[in-house]
């Protein structure tokens, strides 16, 4: 007993002095058990959000007023599968397998980002989405380029890339629609309007509510916490939106000399708990949808396996 809580503390101690010197942890080392199950939660909240978060915007792919509006949107939304792909693997790498954590979404033991339970109620929204939503994730995800765990980090890099060219062009649709007509420009409005504040959320609770944060940052998964990452946010967002010539929804948003940053008003906590708890305008929907395509799906998983096995068997 006395060996093994040596070794343990000898194998902490090399855990501990790489996490200090910046190096990354790789699935074969030697990680404590609260580090692993902190890594699955976060990666695969982060590979669920990606693949629920294809449904608000496949929700206008057929009705995309032109065929280069139509073409970008289903790239994109084909990037969002893949990222889920990279994230479930890098989860997988901890030992938990795909069909696990799927069983879990599914279920409901595990979560998404909230931001995916709101509606796409007009075509203005994918720009909203784009701009906003695409915007939070690149200020939340660039950090985790530098995660302390190489697989997330490796998988982040590429992710973020994609992910910038989604801002720009929900940037530029709705750069379109602000000069465009009267109706246009009312509609690109309302969907900022309506995205702003839920964006905002998406950075998660603020840093005296958060059960994970200061845990996460200590172990250098995350590098900022909740409110540093919001605040970043806020400040690149208000510029843009001067650019796009519209305006955010905050009458309490101004810049503070004394701070260096822009003030912004309260956020609504209490909706942001409740949609978390399945109460937000789309949760059912999109667990639903998730669920069916899920098991209407079923059978290319089987045939592959299927394919998989008997090519496996030739080659022996």
């Amino acid at each position: 007993m006395t060996t093994m809580a040596a070794d343990a503390g000898a194998y902490e101690a090399v855990f501990d002095a790489a996490l200090a010197a910046d190096e990354r942890i790789e699935p074969r080392d030697w990680m404590p058990d609260e580090y692993r199950a902190s890594l699955v939660r976060q990666m695969a909240q982060h590979a669920h959000s990606e693949i629920i978060g294809m449904q608000p915007e496949a929700n206008w792919i057929t009705r995309a007023p032109s065929l280069r509006r139509k073409a970008i949107l289903m790239a994109k939304v084909q990037d969002e599968a893949g990222h889920g792909l990279y994230l479930y693997s890098a989860a997988e790498t901890l030992g938990t397998s795909r069909d696990e954590l799927l069983d879990k979404l599914h279920s409901g033991r595990q979560k998404y980002s909230s931001i995916f339970n709101y509606p796409t109620l007009t075509w203005a929204d994918v720009g909203a989405i784009g701009w906003l939503v695409d915007g939070a994730a690149i200020t939340n995800q660039v950090p985790l380029c530098r995660c302390s765990y190489g697989p997330y980090a490796r998988a982040m890099v590429r992710i973020c890339k994609e992910e910038s060219f989604h801002q720009r062009q929900g940037y530029e649709l709705l750069l379109a629609l602000s000069r465009g007509t009267e109706a246009q420009h009312a509609m690109a409005q309302d969907a900022v309007d309506r995205w702003w504040w839920p964006s905002l959320m998406m950075f998660g609770p603020p840093d005296d509510a958060s059960a994970h944060s200061a845990r996460s940052m200590a172990w250098k998964i995350k590098r900022h916490s909740n409110d540093e990452l919001r605040q970043r946010f806020v400040d690149i967002c208000v510029p843009q939106a001067e650019s796009l010539g519209l305006t955010l929804p905050d009458p309490e948003l101004r810049w503070s000399e004394e701070r260096g940053h822009y003030d912004f008003g309260p956020i609504d906590w209490d909706e942001f708990r409740e949609v978390l708890r399945g109460n937000g305008p789309c949760n059912a929907q999109r667990i639903t949808q998730r669920r069916r395509a899920h098991e209407e799906g079923a059978w290319v998983r089987e045939a592959a396996a299927a394919y998989a096995a008997k090519h496996g068997e030739a080659q022996a």
